[in-house]
């Protein structure tokens, strides 16, 4: 059965917005995305959840929420099963560099999924325009940020996405495990690291493997394939030659502006056009 574009009404304020920032997140997009959705479609999947800013204006009821980044999994199953105790862990921490530097050489994925989500979220609103970077042994690298009074914990939001992911299935996976479970009418919107523009513009190390060449094929492969059953696909990435290339044939691509303001310099910041791909 097909499910409007917005079925679970969120009976607390303000509406849940993403709990963490992303690499090319997508609410300034939303208005652009929703014009290539579907009216009605079953289940929600989103492979490369990122800060799950579509889901999160979306709110379907049935959805499945996956990424290959096991941390940020667990910041999600954090906030969904105990929103509380992630409050609890970030009101005790302190905007300090030293601090920082510390926590960020944590042990921390022995800990439950609250600690790792109090984690995730402090480093994420400290750091570096926050942003999350490992190195091959997955080790997170960036560094302090000048922020002067960040708001690291923002417990009503929390308690909003918390309702918002109630009825969500959150899964540590490889986007290729879509192609197991979504079926005719389904919605899969694919937001991955993009094809870079420029050789010195790729930001893909959210996971210690990275994301290049062969991954931007598979995906291509896996859109098809769902397309060829019946799924409704959207895709997100650059607008890099490669991207009009790989998605040629049998896709509609739309550019569309999108502000940018991750890059360590600030005149490399602002507007760049985007693929919306469908």
């Amino acid at each position: 059965m097909a499910h409007a574009l917005r079925t679970l009404p969120i009976p607390v304020e303000p509406d849940p917005r993403p709990f963490v920032k992303w690499v090319g997140g997508k609410r300034q997009l939303i208005p652009e995305i929703l014009k290539v959705l579907p009216e009605r479609f079953g289940t929600y999947h989103e492979p490369f959840v990122g800060g799950g800013a579509l889901f999160f204006h979306l709110r379907p009821f049935h959805a499945v929420l996956s990424d290959s980044n096991a941390r940020l999994v667990r910041t999600y199953l954090g906030v969904r099963n105990r929103a509380d105790a992630v409050i609890r862990h970030l009101g005790e921490l302190p905007h300090d560099r030293d601090f920082f530097l510390d926590y960020r050489r944590r042990e921390i994925d022995a800990e439950p999924d609250a600690a790792v989500a109090a984690w995730f979220i402090y480093l994420n609103r400290t750091a570096f325009n926050g942003l999350y970077r490992v190195n091959r042994r997955n080790v997170f690298n960036v560094p302090f940020g000048a922020y002067t009074k960040p708001r690291i914990c923002d417990a009503d939001n929390l308690h909003a996405c918390q309702w918002a992911l109630r009825g969500a299935q959150l899964c540590h996976e490889d986007f290729t495990a879509v192609l197991g479970r979504a079926r005719p009418g389904d919605l899969v919107y694919f937001d991955p690291p993009y094809v870079p523009l420029s050789p010195t513009s790729s930001f893909t190390s959210y996971t210690a493997g990275g994301f290049g060449l062969a991954e931007q094929v598979r995906l291509r492969d896996v859109a098809r394939a769902l397309k060829r059953r019946g799924v409704h696909v959207v895709l997100s990435n650059s607008s890099a030659p490669l991207v009009w290339e790989l998605y040629a044939d049998g896709f509609e691509l739309t550019p569309v502006a999108a502000a940018r303001n991750v890059n360590c310099r600030g005149d490399r910041r602002g507007p760049v056009m985007e693929l919306l791909i469908h």
